[in-house]
C-alpha cells in the first residue's frame, strides 16, 4: 500500500522466543500470498512502548502484561486492542487457534486480515492526518 510503517511484532510471556511462527499460521499465510517463514519470536520490551507510536495487542491478557512490563511508561493513547479496529470497543480477543484445526487458522487470519484493513483505514484518513 505505499506506506512508510516500521511494523514489528512480539509477545509477552517468552514461551517461544526465538521460534518461527506456528507451521499451521505459516501455511495459512502462504496461501494467501504471505510469507512469515523468516519471523521470529521475541519477547516485549518496556521501551517498545517509547519506540512505537501504536502497540496493538491482540487480547486482553496480553493488554494487562503490556501495562505490567512497562510500568509507569505505559501510554494508554498508543495501545488499541486489535479487533477494535474491526468491532470498536468492544474490548474482544482474538481467538487462539492454538491445538485447534487448520480452519481455526484461516478464521483467525481472516479476522486479523479485516482489522488490520480498518487499521490502515483509520490511520491514513484524512481526519487522522
Amino acid at each position: 500500500m505505499g506506506l512508510e510503517w516500521e511494523i514489528d511484532s512480539a509477545g509477552t510471556n517468552g514461551y517461544h522466543d526465538g521460534e518461527r511462527p506456528h507451521p499451521l499460521s505459516q501455511s495459512v499465510a502462504q496461501l494467501n500470498g504471505i510469507d512469515i517463514s523468516y519471523q521470529r519470536s521475541r519477547k516485549f520490551r518496556s521501551e517498545d512502548m517509547e519506540q512505537f507510536d501504536l502497540i496493538v495487542p491482540m487480547a486482553n491478557d496480553v493488554l494487562r502484561d503490556i501495562r505490567y512490563i512497562t510500568g509507569k511508561k505505559f501510554d494508554p493513547a498508543k495501545v488499541t486492542l486489535l479487533l477494535d479496529f474491526l468491532f470498536p470497543k468492544s474490548g474482544m480477543d482474538v481467538p487462539d487457534p492454538w491445538s485447534r484445526s487448520i480452519g481455526a487458522y484461516h478464521e483467525v487470519y481472516g479476522l486479523i486480515d479485516q482489522a488490520c484493513d480498518k487499521l490502515i483505514e483509520y490511520h491514513t484518513s484524512p481526519k487522522q492526518q
